[in-house]
């Protein structure tokens, strides 16, 4: 017969794997507690799952682009143009790239002009997952190795 302290020492030693395991998940999760407070910033989460202190540091970076009014007041030429295109919705910086320092100083920082071998293509290149209506080509049957803007007028397409 076995007594209450054998029964004990038969329930411990049967269940020790299970005891074993428990001390693994529990220095796991202790472990994991740890590390994650010595890596995630003390403000994350703070607007929701963002980093409350990214909003700082974004605010102190420079201002990049300068918007399509911008663009306008000096080339109102070319927005009028533009307006009675195809490209009326298109940013005058989604070619040109960001120009907030050209607005700000324009004789000291001159606009890029876009390389047109390699501008036209990344929105109109020939590609099935595009809508049908939107006008695609091939660009290497199309102009047979010619720039874009021999045919087109980038600022108004007759596409």
């Amino acid at each position: 017969m076995l007594t209450p302290k054998s029964k004990m020492k038969n329930v411990l030693k049967e269940s020790e794997h299970l005891v074993r395991l428990v001390v693994v998940l529990a220095l796991g999760i202790a472990t994991f507690l740890m590390i994650r407070y010595f890596v995630v910033p003390p403000t994350f989460e703070q607007y929701g799952h963002y980093r409350g202190a990214s909003l700082g540091e974004i605010r102190a970076r420079p201002i990049s682009f300068a918007g399509q009014a911008a663009c306008a007041v000096c080339h109102d030429d070319i927005a009028q143009k533009r307006s009675q295109g195809k490209h009326a919705k298109v940013a005058c910086e989604a070619c040109h790239g960001p120009l907030a320092q050209h607005a700000d100083d324009p004789d000291g920082h001159k606009a890029r002009k876009p390389d047109v071998a390699t501008l036209c293509v990344r929105c109109h290149e020939a590609d099935p997952a595009k809508p049908k209506g939107f006008p695609q080509v091939d660009s290497k049957d199309h102009a047979q190795g010619a720039l874009c803007n021999t045919c087109h007028d980038p600022h108004r397409p007759n596409m």
